[in-house]
């Protein structure tokens, strides 16, 4: 009996709907939540576990299942959950894939099945009011220290702002939403909950690095950052439908890590940078957590004139790290060099993916600030 059980419970998993994670949609899902009805991955189990009042788990493959389990698990299933836990999740709201971080997909879990936030539409006003108000702690620009700063953001004025004092009349900063990232970079910021968040200054990326300790507290920032964007977005672009608009609330990094540069007469030695690659702009940076970067570079398309080379040229002076990358631009030749060729080949692989991306026409303007900086 036993063994039909699980047989009939391993079954369920072949189900439209089943052969993927409820959560995080990984395929192939072997763990299950017997009190919610769903088919997820072992990672997310883990999550599951931290929330016995609401979720209790099982493996398909190696658990004893009782019969009234398996009919609750028949009569349930992923799509039937869907449909009840996240009938009202707003367009903006991020939904995590496997490859997340573990905070997002933690707060996704607990949103939907703790809190049933997309049940009760009032639950989101944190991330929907169009206005919202905190202290961060906040990385020093100069010492690295993390300090407890004030921060304001209004749709209504269209920008984030962040103040140094509580008393303050004028604020530190203010980051307009139109050119606003924000993407979690817990490993790099050494936090679990770190957030990084980029805005334009005189056309040139500006880091800062925040962090909350209450994990939903930084998540619902993260969303309310995604609703701004998503609002500004619509009045910009009236015809754009939410499937258009969604892609771009917010971007993780296409590749960051090291790699060594040298200067544009290629005389100087190699000198080793943090590099990020952003949509189509690659800054690099002397440590990763720098507020500037040294230098930003466009990749464009490759009907522009852009290419990416593997190797460096004969020619090249100085000692390097051995695989090199050379980008090629209507204006000069760049040389990178990687310490790894596994490095080397994501680098390419990267670069490539861009370059055979078609130019939109607000990117001319963007190239065109970049040719004509100093």
């Amino acid at each position: 009996m036993a063994k039909e059980r699980r047989r009939a419970v391993l079954e369920l998993l072949q189900r439209p709907g089943n052969t993927r994670c409820a959560d995080c949609g990984a395929p192939d899902p072997d763990w299950a939540s017997y009190t919610l009805g769903v088919f997820i991955c072992l990672s997310c189990s883990g999550i599951h576990r931290n929330i016995p009042q609401v979720s209790k788990v099982k493996s398909v493959r190696l658990d004893a299942w009782e019969e009234a389990q398996v009919e609750f698990m028949a009569s349930h299933g992923n799509d039937a959950a869907r449909d009840k836990y996240e009938s009202k999740v707003p367009p903006f709201y991020y939904r995590p894939t496997f490859s997340d971080c573990q905070l997002l997909r933690e707060q996704w879990i607990r949103a939907k099945y703790e809190r049933q936030e997309f049940t009760h539409p009032d639950k989101q006003e944190p991330y929907s009011a169009g206005y919202r108000e905190g202290f961060l702690w906040k990385r020093g620009r100069d010492n690295g220290q993390f300090l407890s700063r004030k921060f304001v953001l209004t749709e209504r004025e269209g920008s984030l702002k962040y103040f140094n004092r509580n008393d303050a009349k004028e604020p530190k900063a203010i980051m307009k939403i139109e050119h606003l990232n924000a993407t979690f970079q817990p490993a790099k910021i050494g936090h679990p909950h770190g957030l990084q968040v980029t805005y334009l200054k005189d056309n040139s990326t500006r880091n800062i690095f925040v962090y909350h300790e209450d994990g939903k507290e930084i998540v619902d920032w993260f969303n309310a950052l995604r609703a701004a964007r998503f609002h500004y977005l619509q009045v910009a672009f009236p015809g754009a439908s939410d499937a258009d608009l969604v892609p771009k609330l917010s971007r993780n990094y296409l590749k960051e890590g090291y790699m060594e540069k040298t200067g544009p007469k290629q005389t100087e030695g190699f000198r080793k940078r943090w590099f990020t690659m952003d949509d189509r702009r690659l800054m690099y940076f002397k440590d990763p957590l720098d507020a500037f970067a040294r230098g930003e570079v466009f990749i464009g398309s490759r009907e522009s004139g852009y290419t990416v080379l593997d190797g460096l040229p004969p020619s090249t002076q100085g000692h390097h790290w051995p695989h090199g990358i050379t980008i090629v631009t209507p204006e000069r030749r760049f040389l990178l060099a990687c310490e790894t060729e596994m490095e080397q080949r994501a680098w390419v692989e990267a670069f490539r993916k861009v370059v055979d991306r078609p130019m939109l026409p607000q990117e001319y303007a963007v190239e065109a600030h970049f040719k004509h900086k100093p």
